[in-house]
Formats: C-alpha cells, structure tokens, sequence
C-alpha cells in the first residue's frame, strides 16, 4: 500500500512539472511571437491598405514544429492577436486569432509525430495557403472590396519565405536544446 502511494505521488509530480513546462514553454512562445511581431517589422507603402512584413512567423513556426500543435496554436493567435490589439490594428485581433492559430497548430500538427526537412516545409507551405485565404478573406469582410485583399497575398509570400529561410537554419541547433529541455538536462 505504501509503494502505491509513492508512486502516485511521483506521478501526480511528473504531471505537474510537465504542466509547467508546456505553460512556460507555451507563454514564452506567445511573448516571443508578439515581439517578433510588433519589433521586427517592416510597413508597405505599396500595400493598399497599409500591409506589414514581420518575422512573428519565425517563431511561430519553431515553436509549432519543436513543441507541437496546443503550442504552435496558441503562440500564433494569442501572440499575433496581442500585437494586433495593442498597436492600432484592432480590428484584426479576431481574424488575427483564429488565422495565425489555424498556422501553428497546422505546422504543429504535420510536424508533431515526425520531424524531417520535408515535414517542416510542408507544414509551413500548409500554414502559408492558412494566411492568404484567411486574411484575404477577413480583409474582404473589413473592406467589403473582395479586389483588394489580392494585394496583400506578396507581402504573406514573403512574410512567409522569409520566415521558412530562418527557420530551416536554426531549426537543427534548437531542436537539440528544445531535447535537453524536454528531456529536464536543462532544468
């Protein structure tokens, strides 16, 4: 009777830790994907409606395919959408929400059983067809002009590209670190 109960106390532990560690690494992606938003970003002018190149993508995806779809989700839509909310683009928050959280947890959700280059850049092409039909439509809704959202897809091109370009660099490095984290050498 005794072993059971240390051991059930050691589960109900292991649990524990393990919540903490997908909240923090879960938190820290959504902080990270608003700064990456909100710092390093670039305005078009050519862009009808006022259209934004950031790398908030870059870690959305590597949180996505180094964590998984719950993280990926909630890095791309809490993350994105708080940019939205707190620097003028309100408006967009909702769309924001559910286009950059439908990314990640499709990036997450082809990466999360298997890793491999191929897997890695289907799941971004995956999440880049998610940002071009959901903000074309979500601009259409706003504008009522279903014309001009097809100014804003080269600007999603290369947000995008750029992003896929960083993240098959360091994509390798950090998938060893997220390991040793996972794995608690690290903590």
């Amino acid at each position: 009777m005794k072993k059971e109960s240390v051991m059930k106390a050691r589960g109900s532990h292991v649990m524990e830790l393990s919540q903490v560690k997908f909240l923090t690494i879960t938190s820290l992606a959504a902080a990270l994907t608003y700064v990456f938003t909100a710092f390093v970003n670039l305005r078009l002018p050519i862009a009808a409606n006022g259209g934004l190149i950031h790398l908030g993508n870059v870690p959305l995806f590597l949180f996505a395919i180094l964590f998984g779809k719950k993280t990926g989700a909630f890095a791309g839509g809490v993350g994105m959408a708080l940019f939205d909310l707190l620097s003028g683009w309100t408006v967009w928050a909702p769309f924001t929400l559910v286009i950059a959280g439908l990314m990640g947890y499709c990036a997450g959700a082809v990466t999360e059983k298997k890793k491999s280059f191929v897997r890695y850049g289907v799941a971004m092409f995956l999440a880049l067809l998610i940002k071009i039909a959901g903000y074309y439509i979500a601009e259409g809704l706003i504008y009522g002009n279903w014309a001009a959202p097809a100014a804003s897809i080269p600007g999603n091109l290369i947000q995008v590209a750029a992003a896929v370009v960083i993240v098959m660099i360091v994509i390798v490095p950090l998938q060893k670190a997220a390991g040793q984290i996972l794995d608690g050498k690290s903590w």
